[in-house]
């Protein structure tokens, strides 16, 4: 039990382009705070039951959004293990818009 350890077959890629890193940055904010700004804006213009629903609902829509773009991304071996929104964002972009020389 001691060895079981999934291998790690590719480090988080590390993207190299201004533009890569800018749009890592944009999926990685909408990822965090989508659901916190709509229960905002939502208790503000309705009522604090509307904001409570909001948040509940984005949250669940946000993982599994979360999970598609984790499932889409990161390698079949790798997937066990826990990804944080930059590093999904980071798998997203690399593999799906600026392909690196590793990658190919």
């Amino acid at each position: 039990m001691e060895n079981d350890f999934i291998e790690m077959m590719e480090p988080t890629p590390e993207l190299d382009s201004k533009k890569c890193k800018a749009f890592a940055l944009f999926i990685q904010l909408i990822l965090q705070y989508t659901t916190l700004l709509s229960a905002v804006v939502a208790w503000y213009m309705y009522d604090y039951f509307i904001a409570g629903a909001t948040f509940l609902l984005l949250f669940v829509i946000m993982g599994i959004v979360r999970a598609q773009l984790r499932n889409s991304s990161i390698p079949m071996k790798q997937q066990e293990y826990h990804y944080n929104d930059k590093g999904i964002a980071n798998w997203y972009v690399a593999k799906n818009f600026c392909l690196s020389k590793e990658l190919e």
